[in-house]
């Protein structure tokens, strides 16, 4: 997925909507013209545990990350109705 020519504005959704909608265990590879840390620190604090972040190019002028879905991102519907009983 290359973001270089993505305006800023619209990038960040872009890149989460591609990463919601993969099943889990596949992945993309993100090809952007700097590291995208602050996006990393997004999935970090909205959905722990549910991906791998690996760095497979890093240049000055192009950077390459792919990112795998390991867990659902839908929330545990059990968990949602259990308990709700008592």
């Amino acid at each position: 997925m290359d973001v270089r020519p993505i305006p800023c504005s619209v990038k960040h959704s872009l890149i989460i909507q591609t990463w919601l909608q993969l099943p889990v265990g596949d992945h993309f590879i993100l090809l952007n013209d700097h590291d995208p840390v602050p996006l990393y620190y997004q999935f970090a604090a909205q959905w722990p545990g549910t991906f791998e972040w690996k760095h497979l190019l890093k240049s000055p002028d192009e950077f390459r990350v792919k990112i795998t879905k390991l867990n659902s991102t839908e929330p545990d519907k059990t968990e949602a109705t259990s308990g709700s009983g008592h």
